[in-house]
């Protein structure tokens, strides 16, 4: 009824019978399928499949061998940015053992970031740390994925889309990588020869819950001390705090939906739809009644303020952290 554009599926059961229930549906192979070499891409191929989404384990260089040997309608999807799963192709039951939360079913909860240690069979009552720093023992936690620097070699691959890993991620962090990736393309299918990503695009990628960036496999086999990342903390420049629901031009007011206490006077960051990103300062606050406020401190609140006429509906509110 809904007609998705096109299935994501992994196991071969489910993708016999989609092939069967709706023969007219695009099938796309998931990561999960643990796809590493060209034949594997065939045999997709020959059953249905119109697009392979890579292991995440791939170097560029096996990316482009694998298109050299597939038909040449065969599309390939690969990782670009988000978190990095440490078990081989995201086929993992840590998190369905320790939380009950399906990992491969879109509700991981990244049990792999928590500290661990090893108990001994005869002290079962003392933890042993298996490698330690000052913040701890961490030996399945990765730093995030982040593959702008390399979109160029990417799309010159032929790679035909890029995946950002977006489970169980915020809409402000979902927007903010779409955006950014979004006018990277943009900018490079416009003019690939004076192609070079902006300072203001990796800026924009620090603003959003993340752990450190690394290239993952993409260039080699990451060094020992490439990947592992020795805390479970995140970092982030900016904290999102109002998504837009409506501009009133004639009003000149702009009704929001808060999602972190703000308070008026507060110079905050408008990121619109389109990408675009600008100042704003939060100024004359009213509640749904009309009364003045000072303050908007109640979970996604909704409230109005002076606004400006870029602000369209579904743009996101940030405020800037202070270095």
């Amino acid at each position: 009824e809904i007609r998705p554009d096109a299935l994501i599926i992994s196991d071969p059961g489910v993708f016999a019978i989609a092939r069967r229930v709706l023969p007219d549906m695009e099938l796309h192979i998931s990561t999960q399928a643990n796809n590493t070499n060209y034949e594997t891409y065939r045999f997709w191929y020959r059953l249905g499949a119109k697009r392979v989404v890579t292991a995440r384990e791939l170097s560029l260089e096996e990316i482009r061998e694998i298109r050299e040997h597939i038909p040449e309608d065969m599309e390939i999807e690969t990782f670009i940015h988000g978190a990095m799963c440490i078990s081989y192709s995201g086929r993992c039951l840590l998190s369905n053992y320790f939380t009950g939360r399906d990992s491969n079913r879109g509700a991981c909860a990244q049990v792999c970031r928590w500290e661990f240690s090893l108990k001994e069979k005869n002290r079962p009552d003392e933890a042993f740390d298996i490698a330690e720093d000052e913040q701890g023992t961490y030996i399945m936690n990765s730093k995030d994925l982040c593959l702008l620097d390399h979109l160029p070699d990417l799309i010159k691959s032929g790679v035909k889309s890029l995946k950002i890993e977006g489970r169980m991620k915020s809409v402000h962090y979902v927007a903010t990588v779409v955006s950014v990736y979004r006018k990277a393309i943009d900018a490079y299918l416009r003019d690939p020869e004076h192609f070079s990503v902006l300072p203001e695009w990796q800026e924009e990628l620090l603003k959003i819950s993340h752990r450190p960036y690394t290239t993952g496999f993409f260039e080699h086999r990451p060094e020992a001390d490439g990947q592992v990342y020795t805390t479970s903390s995140y970092e982030q420049t900016a904290d999102f705090v109002g998504l837009v629901n409506d501009y009133d031009a004639a009003s000149g007011r702009v009704t929001l939906e808060q999602r972190n206490n703000v308070k008026e006077g507060e110079t905050l960051e408008i990121l619109t739809p389109g990408g675009t990103v600008f100042p704003w300062t939060l100024s004359d606050m009213e509640d749904e009644t009309g009364t003045p406020i000072a303050a908007a401190p109640h979970a996604q609140m909704i409230f109005t303020a002076v606004g400006d006429a870029r602000m369209e509906p579904y743009s996101l509110v940030r405020r800037l952290k202070k270095a």
